[in-house]
């Protein structure tokens, strides 16, 4: 059987790593306090030596960006862990339920997700975003909104494929109940594909949450990626580094956890029964 480093997956755990171990430890990663203003370093350009007080430069209100970027990154990171939680286990169970149960119940569950796709999700986020203002809890339901359809249906797909195989009809012909068979039989059987799509899914939740704040409606009391972006876009030509940077922590994150859902496809393949990887 042939061994193969998974170059994806590599290149996706040290992005993501990297960006995770920054938004743990942001707060002495930072060299500034990220909302001390000081107008006298306004827009100062980056300085990449030991001894600067901004490495990365500052902003239009002399802030440090470096500082506020690693905060920023721990906002980003604690929105997409929060969307694609709620996100999975709402999609997941409703979409179990739908695929096992079937019939009438199967029908309705499912008219109701063609429902929320039949709008553009960025047009049902920017509206629901917009009702409850510039907040977490207020992005984070904009996004789980859009997002758990995809895990509804995925669910159901992979249950009704998996329901009458014969593990689980000899549990049935047991005497299981339905509960214990989709807990113990079913539901461990269908994680690979939702594992897959919900590491795909923290790329585009955060991306989304940073569109969002750019638009104006995402929040406004931290410091926020899409945020510093946004303000930035005034300097592109004065001062490209206030819109670059913050940029870059976007693309990075992305990158990262787009990289590991690749490389998870790439493992969990079922047509591909003749290869073994691994990481590094």
């Amino acid at each position: 059987m042939k061994i193969t480093i998974n170059r994806s997956m590599s290149i996706g755990l040290l992005l993501a790593g990297v960006m995770v171990l920054v938004a743990l430890f942001a707060p002495w990663l930072a060299p500034n306090d990220p909302y001390q203003a000081n107008l006298d370093e306004r827009l100062v350009s980056p300085t990449l030596t030991a001894t600067s007080e901004y490495p990365l430069g500052t902003d239009h209100l002399g802030r440090c960006i470096l500082s506020r970027a690693l905060f920023a990154t721990r906002i980003s990171l604690i929105i997409g862990i929060s969307v694609i939680s709620l996100s999975l286990f709402t999609g997941t169970v409703i979409g179990a339920v739908s695929g096992y149960v079937g019939g009438v119940v199967d029908e309705v569950i499912m008219r109701v997700v063609d429902a929320f796709l039949s709008f553009p999700g960025m047009f049902v986020a920017l509206a629901v975003a917009g009702i409850f203002g510039g907040s977490i809890i207020g992005l984070v339901v904009a996004l789980a909104l859009v997002e758990w359809t995809v895990f509804a249906r995925i669910s159901r797909g992979s249950v009704i494929s998996v329901k009458n195989m014969d593990f689980v009809l000899a549990s049935r012909s047991m005497g299981a109940g339905n509960l214990h068979i989709l807990r113990y039989h079913i539901l461990p059987n269908i994680t690979s594909p939702l594992l897959v799509i919900a590491t795909l899914g923290m790329g585009y939740v955060i991306l989304a949450a940073a569109s969002l704040s750019f638009l104006g409606l995402g929040i406004s009391s931290y410091p926020e990626l899409g945020m510093m972006v946004n303000d930035g876009r005034y300097f592109l030509q004065s001062a490209p580094h206030v819109m670059f940077v913050p940029g870059m922590f976007i693309v990075s994150i992305v990158l990262g956890f787009n990289f590991i859902g690749d490389g998870l496809r790439d493992i969990f393949d079922p047509k591909d029964t003749k290869q073994r990887w691994r990481v590094f």
